[in-house]
């Protein structure tokens, strides 16, 4: 990773909020896909516009996006694109869905975006740097203790089987519950005003961006078992402010599921 590809990641989230803005509390097409998720003209103007940049700068690198599929995925730098995270937030008219454009290098996400066009609210992660919020500092808060711990996860629908029981398991123990949010909680995570996220089900596109937001904020990202995410890690997720709170998470959460 080069500052010239920070550089590009703020051109590619500059790219994808000036073709979603438009479509915003407006009418367009929705359709649904066969997870029977919704996908919107939005969600394909903003890829293809993150694609077109790509192409232009980074013609070497792989790229995968939630839309259009992987294109040469095994090279040594991957793109992973989400052009709109929380599909339904967006169709709903809430600003609290976002732009995520991560950069994997050997599977390890290095470079982060979560950007919310609406807002104008951008993190920015990058290995070696401490992340940024609109260019300024971002800061987790400290939080070692579940039962105070402020929780978020974007609905309970997400969890299924044990994956349910785990998580309400957790929820028992927390302070409190904060339902919906997208991607945006990780970012509240890394500026200090959550303390815990929690999802599953999650896709590489969902949570590669997430990891060095997190983490560049003082924060940890790890599986339910507190193990590194990567490239094939299974969509279950932990996002603690506080790195302390993995262990008393992972506990409850691992439980639930299968190692």
């Amino acid at each position: 990773m080069t500052d010239d590809d920070v550089l590009l990641a703020g051109m590619l989230a500059d790219a994808a909020g000036d073709a979603i803005r438009p479509f915003f509390r407006a009418r367009f097409q929705i359709e649904t896909k066969a997870d029977l998720s919704p996908v919107t003209q939005a969600d394909r103007a903003a890829e293809s516009a993150i694609r077109a940049l790509l192409a232009e700068h980074r013609p070497d690198d792989g790229v995968i996006g939630e839309e259009y599929g992987d294109d040469r995925p095994d090279a040594p730098r991957v793109w992973v694109i989400d052009p709109i995270d929380g599909t339904r937030a967006f169709l709903a008219g809430r600003p609290l869905f976002g732009t995520l454009i991560a950069l994997l290098e050997e599977d390890r996400p290095v470079l982060g975006v979560i950007d919310q066009p609406i807002a104008r609210d951008r993190w920015l992660g990058a290995s070696g740097q401490p992340t940024t919020l609109n260019g300024l500092p971002a800061h987790t808060r400290l939080c070692a203790a579940l039962g105070k711990a402020h929780l978020a996860t974007t609905g309970p629908t997400y969890f299924t089987g044990a994956d349910g029981a785990a998580f309400e398991a957790l929820r028992k123990q927390a302070r409190d519950t904060l339902w919906g949010g997208d991607c945006h909680n990780y970012g509240l995570c890394a500026s200090g005003h959550l303390d815990l996220v929690v999802e599953a089900g999650l896709k590489l596109y969902d949570y590669a961006a997430l990891i060095p937001v997190v983490e560049g904020a003082g924060g940890r990202m790890t599986d339910w078992h507190g193990r590194p995410l990567d490239k094939a890690s299974d969509g279950r997720v932990i996002a603690a402010g506080d790195p302390g709170l993995i262990d008393a998470t992972v506990v409850i959460l691992s439980g639930g599921t299968n190692a």
